[in-house]
């Protein structure tokens, strides 16, 4: 099984609500390492702890941070973004969202994979219970596209030897959520079920009851699942 004991971790994203966390308990888990990149990495106190300038939408900032960091053995595509941007009218911010939430990511996985392949390492893509539900527009769209990216990664990968899970979770109380009126997760916990099924060796984890809920509804009619659609008609 997977193990964060003795891993040397990278973190995109590692200076948000999500990613302080998953520099911390990395290292409580037994990490050797953690690369804590971002695209203005800070300080971190610690000698485990290794600041690195990424990226995720420069091809040249990922590449740089591969070469750099080569000794990788989990990588943790937490990296994201909301703009509020729609799938409908002006797209021009929702393939701004593409960049980040979707491109960016695929993209640190393949320039890390040969680490991993080494290592025989894992990836977790950071999803989200709107990978699943289209309420959130084209947020919704690039975690979905994500989504399935990673089911592809996981099985190309696995006969490689690496590892690919998925996090599925609901609103976390992080400053991406700030505008959300809505019950939130606390991050920690998020992070500990994340790291959890890592070490469990689980292809998909999900963080809290909600995205168990409408994973369960994606089989029923879609009508079930919004509720929106019946409304519209009557």
């Amino acid at each position: 099984m997977p193990t964060l004991n003795g891993a040397v971790v990278l973190i995109t994203g590692a200076n948000g609500g999500l990613g302080t966390h998953f520099v911390h308990q990395a290292l409580e888990r037994g990490a050797a390492k953690v690369y804590a990149a971002a695209r203005n990495p800070r300080d971190w106190n610690d000698g485990r702890i290794v600041p690195l300038v990424l990226d995720v939408t420069s091809p040249e900032s990922i590449a740089t941070a591969a070469e750099v960091a080569n000794d990788v053995t989990v990588v943790i595509n937490n990296a994201g973004a909301s703009n509020g941007s729609s799938v409908l009218g002006d797209l021009s911010a929702a393939r701004e969202l593409f960049e980040t939430n979707f491109w960016g990511a695929l993209a640190v996985t393949d320039a890390f994979s040969p680490a991993l392949k080494t290592s025989r390492g894992t990836v977790l893509n950071v999803l989200s219970v709107l990978s699943w539900l289209g309420i959130g527009d084209a947020y919704s769209a690039t975690k979905a596209a994500l989504w399935q990216a990673t089911n592809t990664q996981r099985i190309k990968l696995a006969p490689e030897g690496v590892h690919v899970a998925g996090l599925h979770l609901g609103y976390a109380d992080t400053p991406m959520t700030k505008g959300v009126d809505a019950p939130k997760l606390d991050p920690a916990d998020v992070v500990r079920s994340a790291y959890d099924g890592i070490e469990a060796g689980s292809y998909e984890i999900l963080a809290d009851e909600l995205s168990g809920q409408v994973k369960a509804g994606l089989a029923a009619p879609i009508e079930a699942l919004y509720p929106q659609l019946a409304k519209a008609r009557a």
